[in-house]
């Protein structure tokens, strides 16, 4: 097993010799570029310039840093220019994220073209865990415009030396598996449930050769063990999964061969576990929410951003051989899943159960005065058996009381041509 190549790299990026590079020069750095940014953002943000005039401006520890105020998505709705620190013409791409509501202010999140190299970057070095050289990667994000996902990762996997291509999100299974046997791809990237439904077509229609995909990288959404499993059942292929949002600049952290969390973008983020209510830092091991603060952004970093995402940081050093931090799997969301009298359900729970059934490829979820609605997706016009196997499944869960009303429907017509793509989304409560 190779060490992850974000090791050496971070190391690099840090300016540290290979043989003085340990957990302690990469806090020192980390601390050095805390400061940088409280300065930075104090000089050149109208909103950091305010929301850190009463804050002592030099830290000599992490428990200095953890005394500043939090940042939060609503900050970002209510005014985004006021945190940009470079000129408009120094811009390079504006991300909107839409809200979850109907109505509101969308998050708008600005970068430099020295923020996007970064990015690009990253790509090169997290993508040459699974790829190399000659290899054939189909891209299954958006990018077709430039500075998009899809566009900054073709950018670092030509440098690596493949060859990309970008589709963009899978709309026709039929469709994209012929694609990929004409292009010859052996690396897939994209959401975790449209590569499953690449995945499962293929298993019923046979259009790949066996063996043909070695690898794929998974992003965008929580990655279920069982979707996984599937994956690697079907294509024979190694899973690797990453972890980011357009906040950490796209790219967070990504997976090394052990398979034990992702390895975090150390130079660039510096993380945070933090107690959902309380906003007290966790020690590390323990679960809460993750908030980030960019360490080398221009045109609008972030300090102690709450990402909203549940996780903890794993102790101790990877099986890789490398000690540089690592994420666990995001779970859910602070705020999300159903709350019943015996515990949390959440989207990762019915993930887990819905997709070891053969014939489910998608599904969406809400639940309102008792009754869990499910519309699903699926091969065949066996519904019958398919919703039996769904009510099973499901009552497996103890959490799902027996009193509970399942309501399941068909989403649309079982799979003939090329459906209509039914994206999974997260539950939706309405109590």
């Amino acid at each position: 097993m190779k060490i992850t190549p974000l090791h050496e790299w971070i190391a690099q990026c840090i300016g540290c010799p290979a043989v003085d590079f340990n957990r302690t020069t990469l806090e020192r750095h980390q601390l050095e570029r805390l400061n940088w940014v409280i300065h930075y953002t104090y000089e050149h943000s109208r909103f950091y310039r305010e929301r850190l005039a009463n804050t002592s401006k030099t830290i000599t520890s992490f428990n200095d840093f953890s005394a500043f105020p939090f940042t939060t998505a609503d900050d970002l709705r209510a005014d985004p220019n006021r945190f940009v620190c470079v000129s408009q013409d120094d811009v390079q791409r504006i991300v909107t994220l839409p809200t979850s509501g109907t109505t509101g202010e969308s998050k708008r999140v600005f970068f430099s073209a020295a923020d996007q190299e970064l990015t690009v970057d990253f790509f090169k070095v997290g993508m040459s865990t699974l790829a190399g050289p000659g290899d054939r990667v189909l891209i299954l994000l958006p990018g077709l415009r430039p500075g998009t996902v899809g566009d900054l990762l073709k950018i670092g996997l030509e440098r690596l030396g493949c060859t990309a291509t970008i589709y963009g999100p899978v709309d026709d299974e039929e469709k994209v598996l012929r694609l990929i046997r004409e292009l010859d791809a052996n690396l897939l990237v994209g959401a975790p449930v449209h590569l499953h439904r690449l995945a499962r077509w293929d298993e019923a229609f046979q259009i790949l050769p066996k063996k043909q995909i070695r690898s794929v990288l998974t992003s965008t959404d929580v990655l279920a063990n069982t979707i996984r499993a599937n994956l690697q059942s079907i294509w024979g292929c190694e899973v690797f999964d990453h972890w980011g949002m357009t906040e950490t600049g796209l790219g967070g952290g990504v997976e090394c061969e052990a398979h034990q969390g992702f390895h975090l973008r150390a130079a660039d983020l510096y993380v945070e576990i933090i107690d959902p209510v309380t906003g007290q830092v966790l020690p590390e091991g323990e679960h809460g929410e993750v908030v980030i603060t960019t360490l080398t952004r221009s045109a609008m970093p972030l300090i102690r951003y709450r990402t909203g995402d549940l996780s903890r940081l794993i102790t101790g050093a990877c099986a890789c051989g490398s000690f540089i931090p690592r994420l666990e799997r995001i779970t859910h969301r602070v705020g999300a899943g159903i709350h019943l009298g015996s515990g949390l359900l959440i989207q990762s729970m019915l993930d887990e159960a819905l997709f070891q059934i053969r014939e489910v490829l998608d599904f969406s979820a809400s639940y309102q005065k008792s009754t869990l609605s499910l519309a699903v997706r699926i091969f065949g016009d066996e519904f019958e058996s398919v919703e039996k196997a769904i009510q099973n499944s499901l009552r497996q869960f103890s959490i799902i009381q027996s009193e509970m009303k399942i309501k399941i429907s068909l989403a649309e017509n079982p799979v003939q041509g090329n459906p209509v793509i039914l994206h999974k989304r997260a539950i939706s409560i309405n109590h």
